[in-house]
């Protein structure tokens, strides 16, 4: 069984991997490299939704449509799957680990003003509350009993990137080395869901 363990890492930095067809208007599959705080990389990231169908559902329905996510090692073994079951409200990504074994899931909340969702684990239990206020709208903070265990911010790619692309880049923050290895794992993919969800071109 592949496994990844986070428990020695404090940042990570999740890193958009940009394609040529977006520079003309063409939403391609969302793929990420996950470095370390050393910059290395640690896991690659890629959407399985191949063929015209896929292509035709990421330009029309954006992150609505349903979709796997896979997080892999350089060498290209699977480590846990996200899934994206096809919604128009309170979107939802649901993580299994290479076997099939449900981890946990994100879960959307409804807010006006700002951006929420809850992470759960195996059991459906809320292990940690994620918002990201008005004024901060490119920083997540995870709280757990009202106390902030990660943070998920969005950095600056650069103009070009910012304009022309896609090329999205997160740092996270695991401010609780307490922070059990699914826990771990479940903010990494959260990570990719706040990509999808609110930074992606046809988020909208």
């Amino acid at each position: 069984m592949n496994e990844l363990n986070l428990s020695s890492h404090q940042e990570l930095y999740v890193q958009q991997v940009r394609e040529l067809a977006e520079l003309f208007g063409f939403e391609t599959r969302n793929k990420y490299q996950v470095l370390d705080q050393n910059k290395q990389p640690l896991v690659f990231a890629a959407e399985q939704q191949k063929g015209l169908f896929g292509f035709l559902f990421r330009q029309f329905l954006g992150h609505w449509r349903k979709f796997d996510i896979h997080f892999m090692t350089p060498d290209r073994r699977v480590l846990f799957v996200a899934h994206h079951p096809f919604r128009f409200f309170f979107q939802r990504v649901e993580v299994r680990d290479s076997q099939g074994r449900f981890m946990g899931a994100i879960q959307m909340r409804f807010a006006i003003f700002t951006k929420r969702f809850d992470v759960h684990n195996e059991r459906g239990q809320t292990i940690m509350e994620v918002a990201s206020p008005l004024l901060k709208f490119w920083t997540f903070s995870f709280r757990r009993q009202n106390r902030e265990v990660a943070l998920v911010q969005k950095k600056w790619s650069g103009l070009f990137s910012e304009v022309f692309t896609d090329k999205d880049m997160f740092k996270i923050e695991y401010k609780d080395q307490s922070l059990s290895a699914p826990d771990r794992l479940l903010v990494l993919a959260a990570s990719i869901f706040v990509d999808l969800l609110y930074f992606e071109r046809k988020a909208d």
